[in-house]
Formats: C-alpha cells, structure tokens, sequence
C-alpha cells in the first residue's frame, strides 16, 4: 500500500512539475514571447535568432531564463512559427513556485512538442524535488520522463517530535 502511495505522488510531482512548464509552449496561445537580452544576432537567411547576455523570454506568467537561446523558426506563412528553442548556460524556467533548472534546454515544436532538460536537471515544487541526467517531457501526450531519477518528497503537515 504505501509502495502505491509513493508511487501515486511520485506521478503527480512529475506531471505537475513539468505541465507548469510546458503549457505555455504549446501553439495557439494568444499571448506574444517577449524576450530580452543584452545582444542579439538574426539571421534572416538561416532563419534563426541568437539572444546573448540575461535572457529572458516571458509569455504569460512563464519566465525561461538563460545564458544564450537560439531560435529556429519558419515563415510558412504570413507569421513566423517557432520550430526548435535552444537555452544554454544558467537555465531556469519559472512559474509560480515551480522551477526547473538545468545546463541546457531544447524545445521541439514537431513532429510530437518535446522539451528536452540535460546538464544536471533538477525540478522543483515547493519543497519537493526531482533530478535526475535527463528530464524530457511530451507535451501533446502530456507525459514525462526523467532518466536516472530521484525524487525526494518531503510530507507536509507531519511534524517530527523531538525526545
């Protein structure tokens, strides 16, 4: 019984965690990416854009934090669509008490959306946490792995009595 109960919460974490995350990602949202940084390199012909020095993008209240984030994009039609993001160094993505931190980041828009966390990934909520070498997570099936896993779950509401 309680291997279930561990295992039940264990579930929970993971997909809490990661839908914060991902959310927002997904296409058809009405709200722009804005994003900031000291520098920034497009290249029209490659279709791509690299954003240097204190980036932030912002869509909602969902804030990735980074190094450096190239984008890769196409212009299929009258907008352009973001196809593959690409953080490096320092990455953080916050939203409301959740954050997962790693090394480096990769958002792939197709076939299947996938965010793809390596470099010591490491999912926050609260007091609870989860690491593991790999965190990946299949928004259009809603669905996540984490490879080499630990989780630690820290019980709320249970106090330990002193002797």
């Amino acid at each position: 019984m309680a291997i279930k109960k561990i295992f039940f919460i264990l579930q929970v974490l993971i997909l809490f965690t990661n839908v914060t995350y991902a959310i927002d990602l997904k296409k058809g949202s009405s709200e722009p990416i804005v994003i900031t940084s000291k520098s920034l390199s497009a290249d029209n012909k490659e279709k791509t854009a690299v954003f240097e020095g204190s980036v932030v993008a912002k869509r909602g209240d969902v804030f990735l934090h980074s190094d450096k984030m190239k984008i890769y994009y196409s212009d299929e039609s009258e907008r352009s669509n973001i196809t593959k993001i690409e953080a490096e160094g320092n990455v953080r993505l916050v939203r409301n008490k959740s954050i997962l931190i790693s090394k480096t980041a990769i958002y792939h828009a197709v076939p299947d959306e996938v965010v793809i966390f390596t470099g010591d990934p490491r999912a926050t909520d609260g007091i609870n946490v989860i690491t593991g070498s790999k965190i990946i997570y299949y928004i259009k099936y809603d669905r996540s792995v984490v490879e080499d896993s630990k989780v630690i779950i820290n019980n709320r509401g249970i106090e330990a009595k002193a002797k």
